[in-house]
């Protein structure tokens, strides 16, 4: 009977010290963007917290309750810490852990719990957006309207941050190989004449869908490309794939912004839509969007011709989905899923800066192709480019390859000497510039 008695006492005496601790903070991680340092606290259970600001010098405190710390918090080496000059922790009150921020300028906290998800457990994350503004988020050149702009290419890297993505089998991460595939495509976009294109992701940060189709809209892109990796529970699909948005996704977008107040103020399509009744403002999104999604389609097609040439393509279409980030209403916009990162080869592959190399000038050939082919009105392309040509397929009449190219029938039928509307499977027709 003693035996049990101090095994049962040695039983409640661990459990009241298990209870004592209402969690363990497990890691620490951090990553700067232009508007707002964000950093997480890896938890091994939910807990309460308390967060406040000190100034003289700036601080944000962090106080968890009945909390105790596993290893070391401490800054990386390897990246920017933004608005973080140190991290200190102590204990208070014999079970309250407290991890002060010391600040390089005073910024504000937003801070919130996160539960499990995606391969990690409780978070706590606390964003810090600088009093002063920050950097400015969009790194696009201001848009010059005069007559021979440039044409605009907005490219997104997928994930970031705290967003890794998917995983491959040897734990390689979607978000790296986005950036390193959108970095790549940027330096090759931007060699081109004619095309002038900046990354809506720099670096190892995470910016939300919405904003990153806005940040496109506010710089007047002409084009949104999103790079992305597929995944898949089997290892064995692999190949490229190119999607648009579908149309339920878009009719989706457009009640939302009709909806609210603040986006009937915006541009859509070069129009103010909170002066407009809902009527016409619901015809004018409906034209708009139209635009926008047969535009995405055709340089969709053009992307995806590009990357059947160096590789498999998962399917041979293009594929529409209701991707978030693919809902501006008005600049065309394209995910391209390079490939497979759960198969094991496609990853190998990915992981390889000469396919990443490959991967992105099959791309920006598409881009170059689609532009060259349909460039804006008033930029540098559609008053320097060659004429090119068309090879008529099964299907085809003058008249669709007439509005596709964006000329008329009689001009077409000019230009290449067609005393009819008759032409021919195989023959070469001289596309004018429009």
């Amino acid at each position: 009977m003693r035996r049990i008695a101090l095994l049962i006492l040695s039983l409640s005496f661990a459990l009241v010290q298990a209870q004592s601790w209402a969690a363990e903070v497990k890691d620490f991680r951090i990553w700067a963007s232009p508007e707002k340092t964000r950093a997480v606290l890896d938890l091994d259970d939910a807990v309460d917290y308390q967060i406040f600001t000190l100034s003289n010098p700036s601080r944000v405190v962090i106080d968890l309750k009945k909390s105790l710390l596993s290893g070391e918090i401490q800054l990386p080496d390897d990246r920017s810490s933004g608005s973080l000059k140190r991290v200190r922790h102590g204990i208070r009150a014999q079970d309250n852990l407290r991890v002060v921020f010391d600040l390089a300028e005073a910024a504000k906290p937003k801070s919130f719990l996160l539960d499990p998800a995606g391969g990690h457990g409780h978070r706590l994350v606390i964003d810090l957006f600088p009093e002063s503004g920050g950097a400015k988020i969009d790194p696009a050149p201001s848009w010059n309207p005069n007559p021979e702009r440039d044409v605009i290419v907005a490219v997104d890297a997928g994930h970031g941050g705290d967003d890794p993505g998917s995983i491959g089998p040897s734990k390689t991460q979607e978000k790296n190989i986005t950036l390193a595939v959108a970095r790549q495509l940027n330096k090759e976009l931007n060699s081109m004449p004619g095309i002038k294109s900046f990354l809506v992701r720099e670096s190892d940060y995470y910016i939300a869908h919405q904003e990153r189709y806005e940040i496109a809209r506010r710089n007047r892109a002409d084009l949104f490309i999103s790079i992305h990796a597929d995944s898949f529970h089997s290892p064995k699909p692999s190949g490229s794939s190119v999607y648009i948005l579908s149309s339920r996704g878009a009719t989706s977008e457009a009640a939302r912004r009709l909806a609210e107040g603040e986006n009937r103020s915006d541009l859509i399509g070069g129009v103010k839509l909170n002066d407009k009744d809902d009527v016409l403002a619901s015809v004018l999104m409906d034209l708009s969007q139209s635009a926008t999604l047969e535009s995405s389609n055709d340089v969709a097609n053009t992307i995806l011709a590009s990357l059947k040439g160096i590789g498999k393509v998962h399917k041979p279409n293009v594929e529409r989905a209701n991707f978030a980030v693919l809902h501006s209403p008005d600049v065309p916009s394209v995910l391209v899923e390079t490939a497979f990162i759960s198969n094991p080869a496609e990853e190998k592959k990915l992981k390889d800066p000469n396919h990443q190399r490959k991967l992105a000038l099959a791309i920006s050939e598409g881009i170059h192709d689609h532009f060259h082919t349909m460039p804006p009105p008033g930029t540098w392309i559609a008053n320097h480019r060659q004429p090119s040509r068309h090879i008529v397929t099964s299907g085809d009449t003058l008249g669709a390859i007439a509005s596709r190219y964006q000329i008329s029938v009689n001009k077409l039928r000019q230009v290449n000497k067609l005393r009819t509307d008759t032409i021919r499977v195989g023959a070469i027709l001289v596309i004018p510039n429009s």
